[in-house]
């Protein structure tokens, strides 16, 4: 018999009611790929990706200063509100990971070694079993409750090939990751930390609030008081919120907040989840006021996510011009005539030491309008021109990025103005 293979094809399209539609559509793909956080990472040498390390970023200088930016930043706010850093280890034995449930649920998603014949590791693709362990190292009072733990510890997740894009989805990844252990009477929501974070990007936001999956972990009682705590919360709150019934983890229910940026798309970042199930298989108590021993809750809660992602959604967001503290490109100084080299050297050196990042562009070959417009095409946010009055006065003759000529400046007055820019993490070009 003879058989004819037949083969198939896949066709995807787009349609639109009308023209208008088609041409909105369009104007929004191209202003996507303009705003792509892979073209301004390779154009601003922010970072790379190399086969040597699939799904695993190398952050260039530039780069690295960004993701070190962020760091601190949320680690300021851990010190207004009660957080206390931790360090854990990255390799674990798979009896941790048996303990937790993870070995069962997620082995799949984990990378892992061999060591000393069949004895069997993985790298944490979380930090909360870690967490756990340091609870339970002694016994604990209910005076030490809530215990807020952050950990910025390197996670790794073994994602498919096929999903990894950019600084979206990767394999190596830290997060702005804590826990907090406390009574049931002490969940908070930590919604305010949310809010004042996402304020200085200037994201508006939306609030979900997960509740019960079927099936579920614990007592419905318990469930009950956890989901009308979390609800009082966001009413207190004040933003926007809705239910998302029955999408909670199985461990417990979850506030997820999703962000809106520059055009108009939607990002999940921030979290904050109850746990019931981890206390329950470490067995973590507490000694309480009766001197019994009690569960505690475990909240496990992120602001900015995954660090590698949110530089993604920023980088998008502000089309690559970084507001000038999260700027690694801030200052460019430009001499003009060999007489004014020597003060250029010193405004540079000043800044240098007030924590600023600027360089200098000695090209003896380009004019001034080049120059201009090459530090503004690196979105440098200021450009100084410094000549001989300049060199006489102490002063600087200060452009923004965007092209507008703030005039001659003393450097002690531009310095303090661009201090308090950065300081407050403000947005504005002009001071």
């Amino acid at each position: 018999l003879e058989t004819k293979t037949v083969s198939l094809m896949r066709l995807l399209g787009v349609a639109f009611p009308g023209a208008k539609e088609l041409e909105e559509w369009e104007r929004e793909q191209e202003e996507a790929r303009r705003r792509d956080h892979r073209r301004i990472g390779k154009d601003q040498e922010l970072f790379f990706f190399s086969d040597i390390s699939p799904g695993s970023c190398f952050f260039l200088p530039k780069g690295a200063y960004i993701y070190n930016t962020l760091t601190d930043f949320i680690k300021s706010e851990y010190q207004k509100r009660g957080f206390t850093e931790v360090v854990t280890p990255t390799l674990y034995s798979t009896a941790l990971w048996e303990r937790s449930g993870h070995w069962e649920h997620y082995s799949e998603n984990m990378f892992t070694v061999t060591s000393e014949g069949s004895q069997t590791y993985a790298l944490k693709p979380m930090n909360c079993p870690a967490h756990c362990l340091m609870f339970e190292h002694r016994i604990r009072s209910w005076r030490e409750l809530p215990l807020r733990w952050a950990d910025f510890g390197a996670l790794h997740r073994n994602e498919l090939s096929g999903a990894l894009g950019g600084l979206t989805r990767v394999r190596r990844f830290c997060q702005d990751d804590a826990h907090i252990f406390c009574t049931p009477d002490q969940i908070v929501s930590c919604l305010d930390f949310v809010r004042s974070v996402y304020q200085v990007f200037g994201f508006t936001f939306q609030c979900l609030l997960s509740t019960r999956p079927t099936p579920c972990l614990g007592e419905p009682e318990q469930w009950d008081n956890a989901e009308e705590q979390l609800e009082r919360s966001l009413q207190h709150f004040g933003e926007r919120w809705e239910v998302n019934p029955g999408d909670g983890a199985f461990y417990g229910p979850k506030i997820d907040i999703q962000i809106k940026d520059a055009i108009g798309r939607q990002h999940q970042c921030a979290t904050i989840q109850l746990d019931f199930q981890l206390p329950i298989r470490f067995d973590l108590q507490y000694v309480g006021k009766d001197g019994q021993s009690h569960r505690p809750v475990m909240i496990h809660r992120a602001v900015l996510g995954s660090l590698e992602r949110m530089i993604a959604i920023l980088a998008e967001n502000f089309g690559g011009k970084w507001p000038l503290w999260l700027s690694p490109a801030q200052i460019m100084v430009i001499p003009v005539g060999g007489s004014s080299e020597s003060y250029a050297k010193q405004v540079v050196q000043q800044l240098s030491q007030c924590g600023f990042m600027v360089d200098m562009n000695e090209d003896l070959g380009a004019t001034l309008n080049k120059k201009i417009r090459s530090a503004q095409l690196a979105q440098y946010n200021y450009i100084f021109v410094v000549g001989e009055q300049e060199s006489e006065t102490g002063t600087v003759n200060v452009r923004t990025r965007r092209g507008k000529q703030l005039g001659r400046r003393t450097l002690e007055e531009v310095m303090a103005a661009l201090t308090k820019l950065r300081d407050t993490r403000s947005n504005l070009d002009e001071f």
